[in-house]
């Protein structure tokens, strides 16, 4: 045969006809969307919560008539589905899904699947449920449905194996067909094995991309489970695929010498040395393709590292606004519009060509992370230390006024009823204060700046849903430096320990009721009084 992978076509297309014949079953009936079921994914969503009830009982060898089956669709429904049907609809939609789309009316379904070694189709039967008679109450006759073989496999294929379990089940099936010297198989399972390692680079490459565009968009958790992932691929592989490669060698050798010293080869004999030839060759690049995992494994972590301190670094990039700094300035002194070309020449200044300095290459080379550091200790020598005290000064109070600002919105939520609290809530409870001091107070924590305050809300909007024990097993994990600017995370943990707030989930959604919520009078950064305009957001801790 000249394609070896089209040998089980049969098989699979076998598989793939359980979903069509299925599917085909289902779709263009009328009596769905007299229930409720518009949509072909809630059509199939209950098709296979219907078989799962059927495995189950199937499984616990209990009875499954129409009316068991009717009672669970109609609890699924009242819970979850909330579609207009009492019992009856449920028990009519049971036996519609169970005669009809699960057993075709009676009638025997078929699939035909193409059989390159024979040249022909080869038709092969499907199906999903089978019936038994039983006596309910030694009396009344009833029709009891379980799980086919087909039914089985339908439905335990749908429901893979943990991703870090494929690996090592192909691998001990292929150690299996190994030692029992059924090398036609052992080609698919060392392919499988391929295709596995082959899959765990690929995740790696596209977690390593989408780092590179944006680091904030790969999640702690994907991180995570990559790195698990390429831990129990690189522990022990290379050392089995070794011995494996080995042992293949010398099997392959003893046919070899047969073939030149005892006797010619047969037929099924030629055919384990060419199998074991592919297996060979899949051994080779199954070990490259672990060497490439291992690699990757490591720039992986060294790019998600570098980029995570990259954007921590943003924090300390000194912006200013054109209008405070330049337009307004410009308009109390317009005599500095004769020297603008003083500030706008860096702008549209070109690149000095760049000449071969010949003196350069005979010098010796230093790196240039040690000439920076040499720099950077360099300016700490020569630094004025009262400068540095005021600077730290300063970083204190800033970080003082975004805990006053957090602490105060999550206490008002821990304080409510049902542990949450909306922006608008907050001001309403902050304005019925008594007039005074104790108003202005607690407006001025929770709004110390409108940067401040628009910085904390952006963050806790990004983040959705904070998980505090994630949080601490990232910081029992990782050892990082303290960041000089405000850094969620950190502050929650902050606030939890040194309060004692009790948090285990913390949550920040964006209510879409169309109001917007006005707080007046809140400075900004250079102490100009601005009104803030908001959307309404939800704060929900959870205990």
């Amino acid at each position: 045969m000249q394609y070896e992978f089209l040998k089980q076509f049969p098989k699979r297309m076998k598989h793939v006809g359980a979903y069509m014949i299925l599917f085909a079953n289902s779709s263009q009936k009328t009596i769905w969307k007299q229930y409720g079921f518009q949509k072909q994914d809630e059509q199939v969503n209950m098709i296979f919560a219907v078989m799962l009830y059927i495995m189950e009982q199937s499984l616990k060898e209990e009875n499954c008539t129409i009316d068991d089956i009717g009672a669970y669709m109609d609890s699924l429904n009242m819970r979850y589905f909330g579609k207009n049907m009492g019992y009856e609809d449920c028990k009519s939609l049971g036996d519609f899904i169970v005669n009809v789309v699960l057993s075709n009316e009676g009638r025997p379904m078929y699939f035909d699947g193409y059989d390159f070694e024979e040249r022909a189709y080869r038709t092969m039967n499907v199906s999903y449920v089978a019936n038994r008679i039983i006596y309910v109450d030694s009396e009344v006759r009833r029709t009891s449905y379980y799980l086919t073989e087909d039914g089985y496999n339908l439905l335990l294929s749908t429901l893979e194996i943990e991703s870090n379990m494929k690996l090592t089940i192909h691998e001990m099936i292929f150690k299996l067909h190994l030692e029992k010297q059924s090398y036609d198989r052992a080609v698919d399972d060392i392919k499988n094995v391929f295709n596995l390692l082959r899959v765990q680079l690929q995740k790696i490459e596209e977690a390593m991309s989408r780092i590179r565009r944006n680091a904030l968009s790969y999640s702690v958790a994907d991180y995570e489970s990559v790195l698990e992932a390429n831990l129990d691929t690189i522990s022990d592989t290379k050392q089995k695929f070794q011995s494996y490669r080995e042992l293949v060698k010398s099997r392959a050798r003893e046919l070899e010498e047969m073939n030149l010293n005892v006797r010619r080869l047969d037929e099924k004999e030629e055919e384990k040395l060419n199998n074991l030839g592919i297996i060979e060759g899949y051994l080779n690049r199954a070990i490259d393709e672990h060497q490439k995992i291992l690699s990757s494994h490591f720039d992986l972590k060294s790019l998600y590292t570098r980029e995570l301190e990259q954007l921590s670094q943003m924090s300390f990039i000194r912006r200013f606004s054109l209008r405070n700094e330049l337009y307004e300035k410009l308009l109390t002194r317009p005599e500095g519009l004769g020297r603008m070309e003083l500030f706008l020449r860096p702008l549209f200044g070109n690149e000095p060509d760049k000449i071969y300095n010949l003196k350069k290459s005979t010098e010796l080379q230093r790196p240039i992370r040690k000439k920076e550091a040499e720099d950077g200790e360099a300016v700490m020598e020569f630094g004025d230390d009262r400068w540095m005290e005021e600077e730290e000064r300063r970083r204190q109070e800033k970080t003082a006024k975004y805990e006053g600002s957090l602490k105060l919105l999550l206490q008002a939520a821990l304080g409510s009823d049902n542990g949450e609290i909306s922006l608008e809530t907050l001001r309403e409870q902050i304005l019925a204060q008594e007039p005074g001091q104790d108003a202005e107070m607690l407006i001025h924590t929770l709004l110390p700046n409108v940067q401040i305050f628009k910085e904390i809300m952006v963050e806790l909007l990004k983040g959705r849903e904070i998980h505090m024990e994630v949080l601490r097993e990232e910081r029992r994990n990782y050892i990082s430096e303290a960041s000089g600017g405000f850094q969620l995370n950190e502050m929650l943990l902050n606030l939890a320990d040194t309060y004692g707030l009790r948090m285990r989930k913390v949550e920040a959604y964006r209510i879409e009721d169309g109001k917007v919520v006005t707080f007046e009078h809140v400075p900004d950064e250079t102490g100009r009084q601005k009104t803030i305009c908001c959307s309404n957001v939800l704060i929900r801790v959870t205990t």
